[in-house]
């Protein structure tokens, strides 16, 4: 089989054969012109902007009937934009006093945003230079009176080929002929990617400038599982193609059996499978796949997406609503983890020069203690209503974890005196993904009934790589040595002390890392819904007894090129 042309980010998995449409490669840039009468053209702008805000509400309604209120909250962003007086008044004044017309007006002043945008860290900040773009791109094409890339009324099968696709591009995809799209730019956690999952479409994203070396008509091969293009392939590849597809999709078919069935290794060992979820949606698709609990609710995502923040009662509500739909399965609830890569614009906090190490999480929360009292009145409330968890995120030292404490003890004392009933059985753990406190988890294990390793975070502050730079990527190394050492010091940290850890990273799912976790003692592996499968597939193959000695060995390696071929070699040895 030839080699691929392209790699680039495996951002939504799956296999598509399809003939390449291109889409808006290259972006319209205006010229400047005078115009004889500003005011008209203000009018003419005004038109624009009121005719883009009609469209969009269109786009925003479809989009959640077809995937959820969640996902519309995107278009909400883009009607907000077309209010926004420093982007719109501005607009205006240009026209009026420079007397330009309004696509170059327009252009300009969006354009100063985008830029500022695009060189911030924060990765939501850098996805609002996308919604800038979007918006920008629908009132241009108002004002120039041509429609947009018009790829709703695709009727063959075909794969996108485009810059990038802004959220309201994804959100109207003809799902009946759109079999993949490939980008040039992105990334798994942009807008476009998000969406790919929703609608379980294949997505690579980030596959760079190359990408413009496929011409309309081409036939593409995307591999969305390994991030991989193919252009043009002769027969045989072609062919070959076609049965890996089929395998793929019958693959998808057969681990429908594991639903129901426990997670045992091979030798009888239990551990139990959770899922990571961040909305109310994502429960039903947690147990559709057979999750054993929910290893991490992420309640931030309850803050995003609005313009204020959200009341105790409905909070309330939202947990009552997970903890009833899980009936009785564990259910770890994390606080809220607002920083670094997430943002609530209404709270205005202030701009840090590097937020993933500033005032974020429960370091928020303790310092904004009004906001996390609220939270924990909700979640004590809601307890009585299911097997609840209380997870605090992002601790360093313990004096932050009994400040924590404390507070939810004098929360729960008010509502126990109040008469509001309160679970006697609530497990409190904290997130290890700091370096200091996996190093220090025997000083924290006394005071927890669970920790639950965040690797996101904890691998990128062990090896000083920012995980949303692309040009230290090779430094996120899961299966270093130096994260697994980390992780054994917690776990047996945790089991001297008779308490039990989970893993609720990207890690977790991973299959190449699955038997090293499990042979280091992990209790439980939390991660997204789509992955539990085959997972658990993967562990009633492995021998734990077998499997503890092996992870002796992989510690003492050094290096993970060195880790993942210790692996591979003792599973190849056990398939055969």
């Amino acid at each position: 089989m030839t080699q691929p042309q392209l790699q680039g980010i495996a951002a939504s998995p799956g296999i598509a054969i399809a003939r390449a449409i291109r889409i808006d490669l290259e972006e319209y840039i205006p010229e400047k012109t005078t115009v004889q009468d500003p005011k008209q053209e203000v009018a003419r702008f005004r038109q624009a902007v009121e005719a883009a805000g009609e469209q969009i509400e269109g786009i925003r309604e479809a989009t959640e009937q077809k995937l959820g209120a969640e996902k519309a909250e995107i278009f909400e962003g883009h009607l907000l934009l077309l209010e926004d007086p420093e982007l719109i008044d501005v607009v205006v004044e240009n026209i009026e006093n420079d007397a330009v017309n309004a696509e170059y007006a327009l252009y300009e002043v969006s354009q100063s945003f985008i830029e500022m945008l695009s060189q911030l860290d924060d990765e939501m900040l850098r996805e609002r230079a996308v919604d800038i773009r979007d918006v920008r791109g629908r009132v241009l094409n108002l004002l120039r009176g041509v429609g947009g890339s018009d790829h709703t009324q695709l009727q063959e099968e075909c794969i996108i080929i485009a810059r990038d696709l802004t959220p309201s591009d994804t959100a109207q995809l003809n799902l009946e002929a759109v079999r993949g799209f490939v980008t040039e730019i992105g990334s798994r956690t942009s807008h476009s990617a998000i969406m790919a999952r929703s609608l379980d479409i294949p997505a690579i994203v980030g596959a760079g400038a190359a990408i413009q070396e496929i011409q309309n008509g081409d036939l593409i091969v995307m591999d969305a599982v390994e991030g991989q293009v193919w252009i043009n392939p002769d027969s045989s590849s072609l062919e070959q193609f076609r049965v890996n597809k089929a395998r793929y999709d019958q693959r998808k078919a057969e681990l429908a059996v594991w639903v129901d069935k426990p997670s045992l290794a091979k030798d009888g060992h239990r551990i139990e499978l959770a899922a990571n979820i961040g909305k109310l949606d994502d429960v039903q698709k947690a147990l559709d796949n057979g999750a054993e609990g929910i290893g991490l609710f992420r309640t931030e995502f309850l803050y995003m997406g609005r313009q204020e923040l959200p009341s105790e009662e409905e909070q309330f509500q939202s947990y009552k609503y997970v903890l009833e739909k899980m009936a009785g399965k564990p259910v770890v609830i994390r606080t809220l983890d607002i920083g670094g890569d997430k943002e609530l614009p209404y709270m205005d906090l202030p701009k840090e020069s590097n937020p993933f190490l500033g005032q974020r999480a429960l370091r928020l929360c303790l310092e904004r203690d009004d906001l996390f009292r609220t939270q924990l009145r909700a979640l004590l409330r809601a307890s009585q209503y299911g097997n609840l968890k209380i997870m605090f995120p992002m601790i360093a030292v313990r004096d932050e974890l009994f400040e924590a404490k404390r507070i939810l003890k004098e929360e729960k004392q008010l509502l126990i005196e109040a008469g509001v009933a309160v679970s006697e059985s609530i497990e409190i753990g904290m997130m290890i993904e700091i370096p200091s406190a996996a190093i220090s988890a025997d000083l924290f294990a006394p005071h927890v009934d669970f920790f639950s390793i965040g690797t996101n975070d904890l691998i990128q502050y062990t090896m000083a790589a920012d995980r949303m730079n692309e040009t230290v990527s090779y430094l996120y190394q899961p299966s270093h040595p130096s994260i697994l050492r980390l992780i054994r010091l917690v776990i047996e940290a945790a089991r001297q002390e008779g308490k039990w850890v989970g893993l609720c990273g990207e890690m977790a799912g991973d299959l190449a890392s699955v038997p090293l976790l499990l042979g280091l003692g992990l209790h439980e592996f939390s991660m997204s819904a789509g992955s539990l499968l085959q997972t658990r597939e993967l562990i009633a193959g492995l021998n734990y007894a077998q499997w503890q000695e092996h992870a002796k060995q992989a510690l003492t390696l050094g290096s993970q090129q060195e880790v993942q071929a210790f692996v591979q070699e003792i599973q190849k040895g056990e398939n055969e």
